[in-house]
């Protein structure tokens, strides 16, 4: 049976094929019963699709192959903490819980600026397990946003 690490691992190695697509580096792997049922990293610029969050494709993906857009009982991991956005969905799936790797300080809607899956206003709470290998998860879109602003700054 895979550990949080094995699967946080194959999340890195979608956000790294969102890094080669120049994407902001996230990427997901969802679980059920220790079976992937999707994989996917972000999107939005070569989808042209303001949702294509790695979060997002990995559930539709999911709902697509469970014929189910409830996913009770799966486990998403996801390299970066989930936005406002991505949290909705996660809590209309009903997922079990969410792992993910390192803190979005400026839009993270499950621990940093809201607590979107563990509020008690709404008809399902999420678990919610944080900071599996942050370190690279941080690395790698840290390292992103670096090459950002060097290129921005060149061209001026």
């Amino acid at each position: 049976m895979l550990r949080d690490d094995d699967y946080m691992r194959m999340a890195l190695a979608e956000a790294r094929k969102a890094l080669e697509k120049e994407e902001v580096p996230i990427g997901a792997v969802l679980v059920n019963d220790g079976r992937v049922l999707a994989q996917a990293h972000n999107s939005p610029i070569t989808a042209n699709d303001p949702s294509a969050h790695a979060e997002i494709l990995v559930l539709r993906q999911a709902a697509q192959t469970m014929g189910n857009y409830r996913l009770t009982g799966a486990v998403l991991y996801v390299t970066l903490e989930p936005c406002i956005m991505c949290a909705g969905a996660i809590v209309h799936a009903r997922l079990a819980r969410v792992v993910f790797g390192a803190r979005d300080p400026k839009a993270g809607a499950v621990v940093s600026l809201y607590e979107i899956l563990k509020d008690k206003r709404l008809n399902h709470q999420v678990d919610i397990t944080e900071g599996i290998l942050k370190e690279e998860c941080g690395e790698i879109l840290s390292r992103f946003f670096r090459k950002k602003r060097v290129i921005a700054a060149s061209a001026k």
